[in-house]
């Protein structure tokens, strides 16, 4: 625009003697002064249009570096905007009381016979088991990433540790029978350090051959599956539904499909291969050779649209083990040889069937699940009466035996002031068998429970203001929990599930000294962002 001024302007100065010759009247002498004059006035504009071009050109070279400057930032940050990160953090206290079968002072232990072949016990018993207090924070970070746009990295590292610990705090993950210190299947799910692990680390291959299939491999997000979600107060997070609480390495493949009919929604299946435990390299000659552990099965949602799901969900557990590979070798010293469990070895293979059926009617939500497990061994035995074996009464349990469970829960939602009321119930057979090492009850998992268990909850949303994240959520969480057991053993299927009313000879000669009832009290304040 000043260029083209600038010419105008220049043409019109050029004009000028020719219309000053033209005046009539005019001297000559009068007319060359001022033609003079004209021509200083045309260098001058001259030179002043020079310095506007020199001007116009430097701050063009300048624009069309910020241009580059800024496309080159542009790029960088489209490639940044492909990170997601998002988490979440959580302050616990929980108050824990449980009675135990036997009281203060009971003798424990089978320490041999005497001359009239009674048995004789040793040791004494711990009693009832209490912590008035104990805070935990839990830290998980979340990322999302898409490499091309059919193929997707998500993540998750999590931080888990109790106040003024460094390490796992006595009780949660060492009952006898009830849980299990930290291995594999639930590092960064039970207090131990403020290090951050990976919880969570696969790839998504996603509209293989612009069909609705997917490819997924990696550290797989096996936890707080749902109905989970209703009482942490969360969405679905999950894949595996209801007894599967089990971080594990592995790969799924999908196929995602829609029923046609409004009503019926979407559907999903699932192929899934996970590693339980691996071998390491042995020698073909090797005494009490191990075979890895391997997961395989189906997860399917049958149906799925808005709040209601049905989802089936079958999977076989390949030779099993006695015992994992536990991080600590004092601990797998203590459960292993010591405990009399011996070497690890192979127990055989279990089988595992579930079913859950969830929906919400207003402002009322509810779910029903049930689970089936058969255990299949090996000569080494699952469920195995080590009292019996140890007084050659009894061998290795090589019997199948069926287990099953049923759980149910509600929740009502009162929107308007912020509120969630639920209420859950879960049952446990003699010889169920809950894949729940990842579990989130602190002490014991209630899924796993061989008796009755008991949950009453409320989840507060907090008047935290709004929202900057469209993953924001701030809430308590304040509950009860009454564990009710009628058979030793949750998690465990090396030891009989002895009964705690008829077995209690069994159980005072293994040195087992279980609980028998519990109750806890849990309170959270959390924040997703």
């Amino acid at each position: 625009m000043v260029k083209k001024f600038s010419m105008l302007a220049l043409a019109g100065l050029i004009a000028l003697p020719a219309v000053a010759s033209a005046s009539a009247g005019k001297a000559p002498q009068d007319l060359t002064s001022k033609i003079d004059e004209l021509s200083r006035q045309l260098d001058a504009l001259k030179a002043q249009l020079a310095r506007q071009n020199e001007t116009i050109t430097e701050y063009g070279d300048k624009v069309d570096d910020m241009d580059e400057m800024l496309e080159e930032k542009s790029e960088s940050w489209d490639l940044a905007a492909r990170f997601k990160f998002y988490g979440d953090f959580r302050t616990r206290l929980d108050y824990y009381n449980a009675d135990t079968v036997f009281s203060t002072g009971t003798p424990l232990g089978l320490a041999g016979m005497d001359a009239n072949g009674m048995p004789i016990f040793a040791g004494a018993s711990t009693g009832d088991l209490k912590n008035d207090t104990l805070f935990t924070n839990r830290f998980r970070l979340n990322m999302r990433v898409k490499a091309t746009e059919n193929l997707e990295f998500k993540g998750r590292l999590a931080m888990y540790k109790a106040f003024g610990m460094q390490s796992t705090p006595g009780g949660a993950g060492l009952f006898y029978g009830q849980s299990m210190p930290i291995f594999d299947g639930n590092t960064t799910r039970t207090p131990s350090d403020s290090a951050l692990y990976v919880d969570r680390a696969f790839i998504n291959w996603n509209n293989i051959g612009g069909a609705p299939i997917w490819l997924s491999a990696g550290r797989r997000p096996t936890t707080d599956g749902p109905p989970a979600h209703m009482r942490m107060g969360t969405e679905r997070m999950a894949t595996p539904i209801v007894y599967m609480d089990y971080p594990f390495d592995g790969i799924t493949v999908g196929y995602a499909y829609a029923w046609g009919a409004e009503a019926m929604g979407t559907g999903r299946a699932r192929i899934c291969y996970g590693r339980g435990f691996e071998n390491g390299l042995q020698g073909d000659d090797q005494v009490n050779r191990l075979s890895d552990t391997d997961f395989i099965g189906i997860d399917w949602d049958v149906m799925k649209k808005g709040n209601r799901l049905i989802n089936l969900q079958s999977f076989a557990a390949a030779n099993m083990f006695s015992y994992p590979n536990w991080q600590d070798p004092i601990i797998e010293q203590t459960f292993g040889a010591q405990s009399g469990f011996g070497a690890r070895q192979n127990l055989g293979n279990i089988y595992h069937t579930t079913g859950v059926y969830m929906d919400k009617i207003q402002n009322f939500n509810y779910f029903l699940a049930g689970g089936w497990s058969r255990t299949d061994p090996n000569d080494n035995g699952f469920f195995n009466d080590f009292v019996g074996m140890q007084m050659r009464t009894t061998g290795p349990n090589t019997s199948s035996e069926d287990g099953y469970s049923v759980y149910a829960g509600i929740r009502y939602d009162m929107d308007n002031i912020g509120l969630k009321l639920g209420a859950e119930y879960n049952y446990g057979s003699q010889y169920w068998i809950a894949f729940t090492p990842g579990h989130d009850d602190m002490y014991m998992s209630k899924l796993a429970t061989r008796g009755n268990a008991y949950e009453l909850y409320l989840i507060y949303d907090l008047p935290t203001g709004e929202a900057i994240s469209k993953y924001a959520k701030t809430f308590i969480r304040l509950g009860w929990q009454y564990y009710d057991f009628n058979y030793s053993g949750g998690y465990d299927w090396n030891v009989k599930p002895y009964d705690l009313d008829d077995d209690k000879f069994e159980m005072q000669a293994f040195g087992m000294n279980p609980i028998e009832s519990a109750n806890q009290v849990y309170l959270t304040f959390e924040a997703y962002f």
